[in-house]
């Protein structure tokens, strides 16, 4: 009943990088409560067992020890960095913060009026505007709908409570995922992960989170904000990582918006009509719902033109399909750029648990580029014409944009 991990040996630096997962991110906060889970990350090592908020930040520069966690709908997320020579002292403090957070009432107000500003402040950003705006009607009624961050009323109402029963429920053996890169054997690495995460509860009480339908398409919300330059979010139903057709959507999305400058979308409303400085899209398969998900922001008197671009791009592209040749380019940068993904420890780990939470198995990494090189024009037509071919565009746009009105 050890804790299992995945292990990659590295001892030409001694250095050790970890990086672990709860299933259970935000998606888990107390209903009428978001932003439980994204306080969380910020106070765990705000003062554990008998270190003060101010010994613990101490030890961790004392150390040089990197310990960071983040919270998405469906994880919580730690990092941890340590060198071979302070490898044992740097996993009882991981283990305090895991284990024995203080959630100290200094801290904890201290953590709230840093979220309150940060909240204030995306409140006045359209990028964070239109972002959560989009997820908030597409997923109405779903967690998915709710901010990460919370909302000025809700992160006000937190209380210490929340905060441990949260903790209680979700950081567990049973919900973990880790990955160890670095220089460590499997024995010592066992020895040391049984001491960080042995102790904590066997069972996690999980909230059962229900498939989140997305809201049916084509609908558009306009939010008015005096800004020069409007932002907007796109998006639709996307593909599950484990549908078959998720990695020729992979590829097609290369082609459409993924791959920055050889995009459809940057040659046709930045290259030709010098309309957005950025235009972007990319997968997102979560774990209750799949989404093709993307960005542009331009003059206020430019967005109505942006979109009608990039619709047309989307409908021509459902149509036809991509070129053989647009295709074969796509394959070639994502198989030859895949190397790069673990150039150093913390991106192996990190690479390797998205592997890992995504339950590809551990030959994924070995599998990846066949499975790219061997999508075949076929899958991305068809793939095309399975999202594409009907106009479903959800969008919000923030800003004051010329000639564009909410419309369902």
């Amino acid at each position: 009943g050890g804790i299992e991990a995945w292990l990659v040996e590295e001892h030409k630096v001694p250095l050790l990088a970890l990086r672990f997962a709860f299933d259970g991110g935000s998606a888990q906060d107390p209903k009428g409560r978001p932003g439980v889970s994204y306080l969380l990350t910020s106070i765990l090592d705000e003062g554990a067992g008998k270190l003060s908020a101010a010994r613990f930040q101490e030890k961790l520069e004392e150390l040089a020890v990197r310990m960071r966690f983040q919270v998405t709908f469906d994880e919580f997320y730690g990092s941890f960095e340590t060198l071979t020579s302070n490898r044992d002292a740097a996993a009882e403090l991981l283990r305090l913060a895991l284990n024995e957070p203080r959630f100290d009432a200094e801290a904890l107000e201290r953590m709230r009026k840093q979220l309150l500003a940060s909240l204030a402040y995306a409140a006045k950003n359209p990028e964070s505007v239109a972002s959560q705006q989009w997820y908030a009607q597409v997923f109405k009624g779903h967690p998915y709908g709710s901010p990460i961050k919370g909302t000025p009323e809700s992160v006000a109402a937190i209380t210490r409570d929340d905060l441990v029963a949260f903790h209680k429920r979700v950081f567990t053996r049973q919900n973990l995922r880790i990955v160890a890169v670095g220089d460590i054997d499997a024995k010592s690495l066992g020895l040391l992960l049984d001491r960080i995460f042995g102790k904590l509860p066997a069972k996690s009480e999980l909230v059962e989170v229900p498939e989140a339908r997305i809201v049916a398409g084509p609908h558009q919300k306009v939010f008015e904000m005096a800004v020069p330059q409007s932002v907007a979010r796109f998006g639709l139903q996307g593909i599950a990582r484990k549908d078959p057709a998720f990695v020729p959507a992979f590829v097609l999305n290369h082609i459409i918006g993924g791959g920055g400058f050889g995009s459809r979308f940057m040659e046709e409303v930045r290259e030709k009509r010098g309309l957005a400085y950025s235009v972007y899209s990319y997968l997102d398969p979560m774990r209750r719902a799949a989404i093709f998900y993307g960005g542009v922001a331009t003059r206020n008197d430019g967005m109505a033109k942006s979109l009608e671009v990039i619709r047309a791009e989307l409908k021509r592209i459902g149509e036809k399909g991509p070129t053989e040749k647009e295709l074969q380019a796509a394959k070639d940068y994502l198989v030859g750029s895949f190397a790069l993904r673990f150039d150093t420890n913390a991106k192996i780990a990190s690479q390797l648990l998205g592997i890992l939470t995504q339950d590809l198995g551990i030959d994924y990494v070995d599998k990846r580029n066949g499975l790219i090189q061997a999508v075949t024009i076929d899958d991305v037509r068809r793939v095309a014409k399975r999202l594409f071919a009907e106009d479903a565009l959800i969008v919000t746009i923030v800003g004051q944009p010329k000639n564009l009105k909410s419309r369902s």
